[in-house]
């Protein structure tokens, strides 16, 4: 008998076939491939999923040996922890919920104006004179609320998440203007910003901050139920629905996780800007989450979520486009060439396992 493991089971349509010993025709690889040991048999890969698998974070280590060999100072502690890391790990919080939620199929735009609200109501709270713990919680829970929100269009109404959540992403920067007046307002509450600007250890809260979401996010999505649920929602809705998964209330929990996340960097720009500013705190900050979740290699249409991957391509990103801007590259051009990463990404998406 032929040994299954050392078989492709799904071989290329129109691959030549080779008789085995047992006179049944057996697929040869397909052009192309690699070979992986696996539990003693041999199994063929495409190159395309290494490249999803590990094309981030292979571009990540070509990008930092590059930046040790020809770009001044990059080893040192200033460069690495309060240029690179303290400016990917926001990118990187965003980047952990925005992957939940494409892993149900959906998307978030609202991020960036999620950010602002939370951030102007801390900050409000704080100017007059709350404490610093209550005007965290209730900027967590109303941008949880706002995660409600778009979650309950998405799985109760029926609504596609592309236009559900550009609601908030339109109205909520307004919200967060009317919560200010629209003007620059500075704090100077030592406690509130403790996220942004304090140093445990020499080195950033956020990026501490970034790492336990990470963490968290990680173990969730391997350990529970609702990991499963997400990745079942996300592969195949109706057959979920069919097995009993909750897909709704699924769904519904993953645009609030995103957006209680957004609303948490929210609190980290306004602390570290010493500053609440409506106008500018979570601007763009969507399109770099979803950015850093493909150039990961998670497809964009769901059944698929990398933690790890997300937080990869965050610090890819940001390291690339420092690399481009300190060797003389403008920064439209730089902008220009992080988009053909990203086309490269989303092409290498179209050659599944």
């Amino acid at each position: 008998m032929t040994d299954r493991r050392t078989a492709d089971p799904t071989p290329e349509r129109g691959a030549p076939a080779t008789p085995s010993t047992d006179g049944a025709p057996v697929a040869e690889p397909a052009r192309g491939r690699t070979t992986l040991l696996r539990g003693g048999g041999i199994r063929h890969v495409r190159w395309t999923v290494w490249a999803q698998r590990y094309g981030a974070l292979a571009a990540l280590v070509v990008l930092f040996v590059y930046n040790a060999i020809d770009t001044p100072f990059f080893l040192t502690p200033q460069s690495l922890l309060f240029v690179l890391l303290r400016q990917a790990a926001p990118i990187a919080i965003v980047a952990v919920g925005m992957a939940i939620v494409i892993g149900t199929a959906g998307i978030d735009l609202s991020v960036g104006s999620v950010m602002a609200i939370a951030g102007q109501v801390g900050a409000t709270l704080v100017l007059h004179d709350q404490p610093f713990l209550l005007a965290m919680v209730a900027a967590l829970l109303v941008a949880a609320v706002c995660g409600l929100f778009n979650g309950t269009l998405v799985a109760r109404f029926g609504v596609q998440p592309i236009i559900a959540t550009l609601i908030l992403f339109i109205a909520g920067r307004g919200i967060a203007q009317l919560i200010t007046g629209g003007a620059l307002q500075p704090l100077a509450n030592p406690e509130f910003q403790w996220i942004g600007l304090a140093r445990p250890f020499g080195v950033p809260a956020q990026v501490f901050i970034a790492v336990l979401v990470a963490v968290v996010a990680w173990l969730v999505m391997r350990l529970t139920v609702f990991g499963r649920y997400v990745l079942a929602v996300g592969g195949n809705e109706a057959a979920s629905r069919l097995a009993g998964v909750p897909a709704a209330r699924v769904k519904l929990l993953a645009y609030v996780i995103s957006a209680a996340l957004a609303g948490l960097v929210g609190l980290i720009a306004v602390s570290a800007n010493s500053a609440s500013d409506a106008n500018n705190v979570g601007l763009g900050m969507e399109l770099d989450a979803i950015a850093a979740v493909a150039v990961a290699g998670t497809p964009l249409t769901g059944g698929k979520v990398n933690v790890w991957g997300a937080v990869v391509g965050a610090v890819l990103l940001k390291l690339l486009q420092n690399t481009l801007i300190s060797h003389g590259i403008t920064k439209e051009v730089a902008q220009i060439i992080e988009g053909a990463v990203i086309i490269g990404a989303l092409w290498l998406q179209r050659h599944e396992a």
